[in-house]
C-alpha cells in the first residue's frame, strides 16, 4: 500500500447559507454546520483511504462567530495522520460575504474515520500519510496526542497506558 500526500485528498466544499439552514435569528444552525463538516471530512478520508469510511469521533467544535443568512462558508478538510485502519482529518471553516470579502475563520475540528470493507464492513488497512510542509508535519506529530485523548475519553484506553500523554496525567493526578 503506497504512502499518500496530504494534497492528494484535500477537499474543499463551499455552501451558501440559505433560509432553511438558519435559526429564527437568521444564523446558521450549528447542527447544519457540523453535518457539512462531517461530509467534507468524510469525502477527504474516503479519498485518502480509497475505501468507504465511517465517522468514529468528532473533537470539540466551538462556534467562534455567528454565520449569518446569505454568508458563504468554505470548508477545507485534510488528512493529518493515518493510523492502521483509521485517519484523522482536520476541517477548517471560513466565512465570507457573497463577494468574498470579510473573510474570517469561524470553526475548526478534528474528525476520525475508520476505513471499512464495503462488503463485510470490517476495518481495513489505510495508506500511510506523508506530511511535507511545516504545517502538515506539526499536525502529523500532534495527531498521536489527540488520538490518545480521544481513546481515553471514549474509555478505550486508560490514562496510565497513554505514551504521549503520560506525564500530563501523572502531573494531573497529584
Amino acid at each position: 500500500m503506497n504512502e499518500k500526500l496530504v494534497s492528494e485528498s484535500l477537499t474543499i466544499m463551499t455552501e451558501m447559507i440559505m433560509p432553511n439552514d438558519t435559526n429564527p435569528l437568521g444564523n446558521l444552525m450549528g447542527g447544519n454546520l457540523m453535518r457539512w463538516m462531517d461530509i467534507a471530512a468524510g469525502i477527504c478520508a474516503g479519498k485518502h483511504c480509497e475505501a468507504h469510511v465511517v465517522t468514529a469521533s468528532v473533537d470539540h467544535v466551538s462556534f467562534q462567530h455567528a454565520i449569518h443568512l446569505g454568508s458563504v462558508i468554505t470548508l477545507t478538510a485534510k488528512v493529518t495522520r493515518a493510523f492502521n485502519s483509521s485517519v484523522e482529518v482536520y476541517v477548517e471553516v471560513h466565512v465570507a460575504d457573497i463577494t468574498g470579502h470579510n473573510l474570517k475563520k469561524s470553526n475548526h475540528a478534528y474528525l476520525s474515520f475508520v476505513a471499512v470493507d464495503s462488503d463485510t464492513l470490517k476495518p481495513v488497512k489505510v495508506p500511510a500519510l506523508r506530511a511535507v510542509s511545516t504545517e502538515e508535519l506539526n499536525l502529523y506529530e500532534s495527531a498521536e496526542r489527540r488520538r490518545e485523548i480521544r481513546l481515553i475519553l471514549s474509555g478505550r484506553m486508560k490514562p496510565k497506558d497513554a505514551t504521549q500523554l503520560r506525564t500530563f496525567f501523572e502531573d494531573f493526578s497529584r
